[in-house]
């Protein structure tokens, strides 16, 4: 009954010139692509299936173009069918960082994907121009998701004018902290989920994954979306120490030579922050708008590192403040089903 999939098939089979072609689930997204995998003389395939009525693929064509130019690890577009949306790619493996971190682990694979980064920020000068700006407008919009999403539409709650006041302040002064920064070429998804852990068959560690929405934007966007991850907690003292490496690194090729070591984890604390709003309300609208609800499990641990942040800052003490009014931290407790960083 699936018609998509029928026609996939029919294609596959025009492009190997075989009829004995079957595929297997390899992974679903947040958004309407789906994968399939298939193996044919002995050599592992992806197929993208991306309806062309629900998604754009020409921005994954062109930054995979990039990427690869960078020399950085991505799946290489071994055909291509625009008009049905099917996309033959190479296979980067099965095991996600998710699958792969733990403490033993972590320090080596974590290396390996800042090492990625700078590359990324580095040689992505060339091509950010060519890049959506990630501008006021589309911060101000993504953090309004955890407004509509997660607090009128999951916590049910209806904001009064000064609630709105409060959080449109905090909007505004993380807005201009992600301004303020650096702008790199952004992948804006460097995840667990979204970084493979490939060996030297397979391109080399880590492979890179879902790069499509990359913007021009702030510098410590991608390092927070790694060490301070959605889908897998680290004791702070370490998530710092990983960013003052970052910061040392970058300086050292050259990067953030104006930029002090305390002004980049300030920014990098701010920007988790917005970010970490903006992936709640996804999370929450994932449940509601898609009918995907293993995303709300992620929250405790996503809301609980702006809890902890947000403290730190003084600029942000009425939004603070405004979360406790709305109980969100003994809400958080109670609908956590996952270990990770919850709020006390």
């Amino acid at each position: 009954m699936d018609a998509r999939l029928d026609s996939l098939l029919v294609w596959l089979r025009s492009v190997f010139k075989r009829d004995d072609i079957s595929v297997a689930p390899a992974s679903a997204d947040a958004s309407f692509r789906r994968y399939f995998r298939t193996a044919i003389a002995g050599r592992s395939y992806i197929i993208m299936d991306a309806p062309p009525d629900k998604e754009d693929t020409r921005p994954y064509l062109r930054i995979a173009a990039m990427l690869q130019a960078m020399g950085l690890n991505v799946p290489v577009v071994l055909e291509e069918n625009l008009v049905q949306g099917y996309f033959l790619l190479t296979d980067l493996g099965t095991q996600q960082y998710l699958q792969a971190l733990n403490v033993t682990t972590v320090e080596t694979l974590y290396a390996d994907a800042t090492t990625a980064l700078l590359r990324m920020q580095q040689q992505g000068q060339a091509y950010q121009q060519q890049l959506p700006a990630y501008d006021h407008t589309l911060l101000w919009n993504e953090m309004q998701l955890f407004r509509d999403w997660y607090l009128q539409r999951h916590l049910q709650v209806a904001l009064t004018a000064t609630q709105q006041l409060t959080l449109d302040a905090a909007w505004q002064y993380l807005i201009a902290a992600a301004l303020q920064q650096p702008q790199v070429f952004v992948h804006r998804d460097y995840h667990s989920r979204n970084l493979m852990y490939c060996n030297t068959e397979q391109g080399g560690n880590p492979g890179v994954l879902d790069f499509q929405d990359a913007v021009q934007g702030p510098v410590t966007y991608d390092l927070v979306s790694l060490v301070r991850d959605c889908y897998i907690a680290w004791p702070r003292t370490q998530v710092e120490n990983w960013v003052q490496q970052y910061h040392a690194k970058s300086r050292a090729a050259g990067m953030l030579q104006q930029v002090s070591a305390d002004q980049f984890l300030a920014w990098f604390d701010l920007m988790g922050i917005q970010r970490h709003l903006k992936a709640s309300g996804i999370f929450a609208r994932l449940n509601y708008r898609d009918g995907k609800d293993g995303y709300l499990k992620e929250i405790p641990r996503t809301l609980g590192y702006v809890l902890e942040v947000a403290g730190t800052y003084p600029a942000l003490q009425p939004f603070l403040q405004l979360l406790h009014e709305l109980n969100i931290p003994a809400r958080l407790q109670q609908e956590c089903s996952v270990a990770g960083v919850i709020p006390a």
